[in-house]
């Protein structure tokens, strides 16, 4: 059989069985988590680690097989695409998704962190050991601080405004998902129903990997464009639909801490993690072009949904088309097209992202006071 139709029918049964496993996988931990009892906001992280598992895996084999440009795109483009079709579609499903102050920047300030530290490791101004610790340094407390309910902040000896604050985050962030991630309780098998999915889905994912690199090749693709929209689009499809079902059972809320946390954990587990025992080999402007994409439409969607205390219909569309000049760019810089070809595109998505800001009506979220302990209050989403 030709080796190109070889090629293709890899790559899509390699994305079949990689994005259904996927699913199974993120399951079958979400029982388990609840049988270990972990909160609603760690068992969020936890399902954002198992549904990332094609773009992590398909990420370190390239990164393994000397493809940093395509491992990096896969990751970072991943992340791109979660924003558009995680938040921007939810937002234009659901209308209007109204959200939490204290949660748009507790989870926004962790996300931000992380996407500036991968611009400075993918630019090469940071060692990639370097950006591993600083990254780890933010995400290992706020785990922690998800897993414990913010038990035992005062102990940190914060000024009481802070951990007061941060006690205020985080109920508010479990109150948003406590309606969408209600798992039964674990099982022995779903252990081994568990480990077994992640050894289809990480092999699955090579082989996809593998299979899109030999059609790039054979097409002559770049490998940013490869990795950047085609396996990183495809990859994130199972964060998509999940996030269009949220919107349309209105928890659209819940979708902001899962695109977050998604985006935080692929540049962690497959960006840095494999960078600093692999490497990442020499800086290039195209993988620095698709890390600048990713850190400014997150800090674009994060202070748009600060700001209107959440995402309208118009922000959820000026979002989706920065994601298609982000593919313009991508495409543009990977063929060799330079100057007003890249730079023009960047000059319209500000002006929608702009746009966006200056006409979205502000949101407002219908609330209910809940006690906290300690005596205080919070305010939950009606």
């Amino acid at each position: 059989m030709d080796v190109q139709v070889l090629s293709v029918a890899g790559f899509a049964l390699g994305a079949i069985v990689s994005l259904a496993t996927s699913w199974l996988l993120v399951s079958r931990l979400e029982r388990l988590g609840e049988r270990l009892g972990l909160t609603e906001a760690l068992l969020g992280v936890v399902a954002a680690l198992a549904a990332d598992a094609p773009e992590i895996t398909a990420a370190i084999s390239a990164i393994s097989g000397h493809q940093q440009r395509l491992g990096a795109g896969v990751v970072l483009g991943s992340n791109v695409f979660n924003l558009a079709a995680l938040l921007g579609l939810s937002a234009v499903v659901a209308g209007q998704v109204g959200l939490h102050r204290k949660v748009v920047a507790l989870g926004g300030a962790v996300a931000m962190w992380v996407a500036v530290v991968s611009l400075l490791v993918v630019t090469g101004l940071l060692p990639v050991l370097a950006g591993l610790v600083l990254a780890l340094a933010t995400l290992v407390p706020y785990v922690i601080l998800l897993g414990t309910e913010g038990q035992g902040i005062e102990r940190l000896r914060l000024p009481q405004r802070w951990w007061t604050w941060l006690r205020s985050a985080v109920t508010e962030e479990e109150i948003e998902l406590e309606e969408v991630i209600r798992p039964g309780v674990g099982r022995r098998r779903d252990v081994v129903v568990a480990a077994g999915a992640l050894v289809v889905v990480v092999g699955a994912s090579v082989v996809m990997e593998h299979a899109a690199s030999e059609i790039g090749r054979r097409y002559g693709l770049p490998q940013i464009i490869v990795g950047g929209l085609v396996l990183a689009a495809v990859t994130s499809l199972p964060n998509a639909v999940a996030a269009v079902y949220l919107a349309r059972r209105g928890r659209a809320a819940a979708t902001l801490s899962t695109a977050l946390n998604s985006n935080t954990v692929n540049v962690v587990a497959g960006l840095m993690v494999p960078g600093v025992v692999l490497g990442l080999g020499q800086p290039t402007f195209q993988a620095g072009l698709v890390t600048a994409w990713y850190a400014a439409l997150s800090l674009a969607v994060v202070a748009l949904a600060y700001i209107r205390r959440g995402l309208g219909r118009g922000v959820g569309l000026a979002v989706i088309a920065g994601y298609l000049l982000f593919a313009m760019t991508v495409t543009a810089s990977g063929l060799g097209l330079g100057g007003w070809w890249i730079a023009a595109p960047c000059l319209l998505a500000g002006l929608f992202l702009v746009g966006a800001l200056l006409r979205a009506p502000r949101l407002h979220a219908n609330v209910d006071h809940k006690p906290v302990q300690g005596g205080r209050q919070t305010d939950t989403v009606a």
